[in-house]
């Protein structure tokens, strides 16, 4: 089972990129979300990335899929958990980014799913009712300037999360919308002074 491949590029094409690694060619197939992290990448530069290793009787072929984050690859396992959404199917929709996916889950927001490739009304209700409550960790990957992903350290997350519900009252649900408005307003906060000061920032607009 491949999990995590670094190589040089070979070749590179509209949804798939060739990875030269230990004079092995890889073709490895990459969502839009992932692609668009490749578009600076020439052929001979430098590419990891780990990878969803697909294969079943029905796909003899071994299918590789490739992510720039182990959270993205996990978020991907829960995605294609969802009835109806096989592996081929999800590397065609994943056109935004994996934390606003995981966002709109969280928030029940339709409409944003709805424009992710090949997704309509019906999936994306399915989606919300099959991963809502565990999108959390995924709704933390943020985007520094140079477009690379990046997953935000979830111990102060919980730690201003533990104080919006014990100490100041709020409903899980409502802490958690909290945070993640906060963390997609502003995806440069690193500690949780930072994110109490975007969160009350955003109640008094």
């Amino acid at each position: 089972m491949i999990g995590y491949l670094e190589g040089r590029l070979m070749k590179k094409d509209k949804d798939r990129i060739l990875l030269l690694v230990n004079q092995v060619g890889y073709e490895v197939l990459v969502p839009v979300v992932v692609m668009e992290t490749l578009s600076k990448k020439a052929v001979g530069d430098e590419v990891s990335l780990y990878i969803y290793y697909y294969q079943t009787e029905r796909q003899p072929k071994p299918v590789l899929i490739g992510f720039n984050l182990e959270a993205e690859k996990e978020f991907f396992q829960y995605f294609i958990s969802v009835e109806a959404i096989g592996p081929l199917k999800a590397v065609k929709a994943l056109n935004i980014s994996v934390g606003d996916i995981a966002h709109a889950i969280e928030s029940g927001d339709v409409k944003t799913l709805k424009q992710l490739s090949g997704i309509g009304d019906r999936t994306a209700h399915k989606i919300v009712a099959s991963l809502q409550g565990k999108m959390n960790k995924f709704a933390l990957i943020r985007h520094e300037k140079d477009g690379v992903p990046v997953l935000a350290d979830e111990d102060f997350i919980q730690m201003v999360m533990d104080v919006l519900v014990s100490q100041l009252g709020y409903k899980t649900t409502d802490a958690r919308q909290l945070v993640a408005d906060a963390m997609k307003r502003n995806n440069a906060i690193t500690t949780a002074e930072l994110l109490f000061d975007e969160i009350y920032r955003g109640q008094r607009r």
